[in-house]
């Protein structure tokens, strides 16, 4: 009589539409996992960043504001593994909608680990904490450590979702662990984010489609690596015997103004000869110095960047000169 095969692990990714869940749903599939997608109904969710691989995964629906959806689906589809990705993260929009921001940011973080600890206490939990919790800074480098003073709602709420995560991990033994990444981009971030907001205008320009790129504070720094390998720490710290947190990061930290600097000189222009100072994106609390120290994931999970910052600006805006150049062939036909 033949042994049936080993069951597929089967991960639970909430946020799956968003850049991070796209990447970490690819990397899942790759190693064999059964992906679970959690996305929130609404008439405006869109699919485009998974569409690729829509096919390979079973999307369901939940909300971070709902506390039995999150337990019906745990009971529904019994994950090993959950992914807590989803959340208002858009920092300016933390300003603007601060209440909201904390209800899915903080108080969803403890929606989805005490669904965990009632459904099945067994399963690993991955918390996606931020860069953001460090604020005004009180060391550089950042690490684990670090005392964190956010800036913004969305910082405050992400704090929470931190904290909560360690207290369930202490308080009822479950295997959840945070990972505090620094900013992380691709092609596939929202526009509304500053490097994106960069390579897409910049392509705009390339092409005749626009003059100028009105920006704010161009001596903020910050941290930027490459999502698609950030996502891969993520599987690393559910993989550990035991759960924890740890920093993801470059360990860089570059101006914007190089960030626009290197996209415009990707197409051959000055970027002094297009871009405006525009005081409206300016933040009301800017965060200081953001450089983290990755050495507690390089040592214990074996991770490390391997996309330098000037071949993420490169991909980005070759993406989005790609991306355009087809709308404008689909405009003219």
């Amino acid at each position: 009589m033949s042994t049936p095969p080993p069951a597929k692990r089967k991960a639970l990714i909430t946020g799956i539409t968003g850049q991070d869940g796209s990447y970490l749903a690819e990397l899942l599939l790759d190693k064999g996992y059964e992906v679970i997608g959690v996305a929130r109904r609404s008439s405006t969710v869109t699919f485009e960043r998974i569409a690729h691989f829509q096919d390979r995964i079973e999307i369901v629906f939940g909300d971070l504001l709902d506390q039995y959806s999150m337990i019906k689906l745990l009971e529904t589809h019994r994950p090993q593994e959950v992914y807590n990705l989803a959340a208002q993260s858009f920092v300016p929009t933390s300003f603007d909608q601060p209440v909201l921001t904390g209800e899915v940011t903080g108080l969803g973080v403890t929606r989805v680990l005490d669904a965990i600890r009632v459904v099945d206490p067994t399963i690993r939990f991955y918390q996606a904490s931020s860069s953001e919790m460090f604020g005004k800074v009180q060391e550089v480098p950042q690490t684990e450590t670090t005392p964190l003073y956010p800036r913004s709602p969305y910082g405050v709420a992400k704090v929470y979702g931190h904290w909560i995560t360690i207290n369930y991990r202490e308080s009822y033994d479950l295997h959840a662990s945070s990972g505090i990444l620094f900013n992380h981009e691709s092609p596939r971030r929202g526009h509304e984010f500053l490097p994106r907001k960069v390579s897409y205008n910049v392509a705009k320009i390339a092409l005749g489609m626009q003059d100028e790129l009105r920006l704010g504070n161009l001596d903020a720094r910050r941290d930027w690596g490459y999502a698609g390998d950030y996502v891969e720490a993520m599987w690393l710290m559910l993989q550990q015997d035991e759960p924890d947190d740890f920093v993801v990061s470059t360990g860089e930290t570059h101006e914007v103004r190089e960030l626009v600097q290197l996209a415009f000189e990707r197409v051959d222009l000055d970027w002094e000869d297009h871009v405006v100072i525009d005081e409206r994106f300016y933040r009301p609390a800017e965060v200081d110095l953001l450089i983290g120290d990755a050495s507690k994931a390089r040592a214990e999970l074996g991770w490390q960047p391997r996309t330098s910052f000037t071949e993420l600006v490169h991909m980005m805006v070759d993406a989005d000169l790609a991306l355009l150049r087809g709308e404008l062939r689909d405009f003219a036909r």
